[in-house]
């Protein structure tokens, strides 16, 4: 596969956009309308921060825990019952005085939940696609992120400045509805990757055979800690511009999307390692002319250049579908993905620590720092860690690994 058009050629893969399309939706309304909610409860940076991403903590929990039920439960039924669960408890978060710490405790059980999310997601993808156009169907799906985001930011805006954010949280329950309908009637009913009970036991020896290769390593701290601390930048955009937060919001996904374009389109296979490094650094040089005061549209265009940035994920996540063994690949992604969520929430809370004692501003320049510091430390890594496919017994000894 080679262009988008013979990916939505595929039903089955349309049925999957559209699934996740839905749910970013869902999430994008949803989070800033929450956040509005909390913050102008508490008037905290911190704690609004949390509400919108404190989710992604116990990821690091569904990690542990979890994770072999990405491989073992049917892709569709997991989907579909993922959605719903989302939508009943986005419906509670909309409830009339409901307690900060009640709040906030929801939206940890909904990141627990959602942990096995991304590997069930992505692990169908690999199903889906052949080989070589998961990174074009990975694209794709990244820009269907891009693009509910932007909707979803606008129309968030939009509708927080003509409704309450109680609302606007029973908008977002009823689009994870729409998402729960869509898998369930749109994909196909497949069997698990992988044979055997899940279990926690399982999780672990995965865990330990994906962490295991110091090749899978670099991958995964590249995909985890640079991006997660760019996120606490933007964790505080509520806090950096309270009117016209969702300008800065609908600028980074511009940019998110532009960025998957050119890398799922147009970068050349063979220039795909050398361009991970400084597109990671474009991600983060931006913000640290956050450390001055800016006039907010000069602020939105260093937001959208810096976002191009995230697209070096897309690249790392290629890798790394390449390094792993098939019978392990729905959990070596949900692992991605839950530590990359996980340190979202760790930027995001460092983020919000840090604005508690120094302008917003200067603290996004702080956390930009940090990201280009981890990003100049792993550039060898990538440069000499080899890429080779894992070998058939790998995949064959993790088949049936967890009974």
């Amino acid at each position: 596969m080679r262009t988008y058009r013979e990916l939505f050629a595929a039903a089955e893969f349309r049925a999957l956009f559209a699934t996740v399309s839905a749910q970013v939706g869902a999430q994008t309304v949803s989070g800033i309308a929450l956040a509005t909610l909390v913050y102008g409860r508490t008037g905290s940076p911190l704690l609004s921060a949390l509400s919108m991403f404190g989710s992604s903590f116990a990821q690091v929990i569904g990690a542990a825990t979890l994770l072999s039920a990405a491989d073992r439960l049917p892709p569709r039924a997991a989907l579909a019952g993922l959605a719903a669960f989302t939508a009943l408890t986005t419906a509670l978060l909309a409830l009339p005085g409901l307690p900060v710490g009640a709040v906030l405790a929801v939206v940890l059980a909904q990141g627990l939940v959602a942990s096995i999310g991304g590997g069930v997601r992505f692990g169908l993808l690999s199903e889906i696609v052949p080989p070589d156009g998961y990174l074009l169907g990975r694209s794709l799906l990244n820009m269907s992120v891009g693009g509910m985001q932007i909707a979803g930011f606008a129309a968030g805006g939009v509708l927080l400045a003509t409704a309450n954010p109680s609302a606007v949280l029973l908008i977002g329950a009823a689009l994870n509805l729409l998402a729960a309908a869509v898998a369930r009637l749109g994909l196909s009913p497949r069997a698990p990757r992988a044979t055997g009970r899940a279990s926690v036991r399982a999780t672990w020896r995965g865990n330990r055979e994906l962490l295991s290769s110091p090749a899978r390593r670099a991958v995964y701290i590249g995909l985890w800690v640079p991006n997660g601390l760019i996120v606490g930048c933007e964790a505080l955009f509520v806090p950096y511009s309270p009117r016209a937060a969702g300008a800065l919001f609908v600028a980074g996904a511009l940019g998110m999307l532009a960025g998957d374009v050119f890398a799922g389109r147009f970068l050349p296979a063979r220039l795909r390692r050398r361009f991970t490094t400084p597109v990671q650094l474009l991600l983060a040089v931006p913000y640290l002319a956050f450390v001055f005061v800016l006039p907010l549209w000069p602020a939105v265009a260093l937001v959208a250049v810096a976002s191009v940035g995230y697209c070096g994920s897309l690249l790392l996540q290629d890798r790394l579908v390449e390094l792993t063994p098939p019978a392990l690949r729905g959990h070596s992604l949900g692992l991605h993905s839950s530590g990359m969520f996980t340190m979202q929430a760790v930027g995001a809370t460092l983020a919000g620590a840090v604005a508690q004692v120094m302008p917003a501003g200067r603290a996004m320049a702080v956390m930009a720092l940090g990201s280009i510091v981890v990003s100049v430390l792993l550039a060898r890594s990538y440069r000499t860690q080899p890429t080779r496919e894992p070998s058939p017994s790998a995949a064959a000894q993790f088949s049936g690994a967890a009974s």
